[in-house]
C-alpha cells in the first residue's frame, strides 16, 4: 500500500472551497489509480473530523463501503457512516430499467 495526502483549498468564492478529500481522491487517481482502505481527515489541532456529504459520496466512489474511516468519535466504515450509498450499481440498474421498457 501506499500514503495518499489532499488538503483542503480555500477560496473567497464560497463554494468553490475545495475539501482535503477532493485533493485526496485526486491524487490518488493522478499516482496510479487504487482502491482507498483507510482515511483520516483532520483540523488545526489534530482533531478527526467528519467528511461533508460530498466527500462522502467521493470516498464511497473510491473506498467502498469497507473503507475505514477516523472520525470523531472513532473507527467507521463507509457503510456506517454513508448507509444507503449511491453507486455504480444504482446506474446499471436505471440503464437496465431503460433497455426494458424500450
Amino acid at each position: 500500500g501506499r500514503v495518499v495526502t489532499g488538503c483542503n483549498v480555500e477560496n473567497a468564492a464560497y463554494g468553490v472551497a475545495l475539501c482535503a478529500e477532493c485533493g485526496l481522491v485526486s491524487e490518488l487517481v493522478n499516482s496510479g489509480g487504487g482502491r482507498l482502505v483507510a482515511f483520516a481527515c483532520v483540523n488545526a489541532h489534530g482533531d478527526a473530523i467528519s467528511p461533508c456529504g460530498r466527500c462522502r459520496q467521493l470516498l464511497m466512489e473510491h473506498g467502498g463501503p469497507d473503507l475505514q474511516l477516523a472520525m470523531p468519535g472513532g473507527t467507521m466504515t463507509m457503510q456506517e457512516v454513508l448507509p444507503g450509498a449511491f453507486g455504480t450499481g444504482d446506474l446499471d440498474q436505471v440503464r437496465d430499467d431503460i433497455q426494458e421498457d424500450m
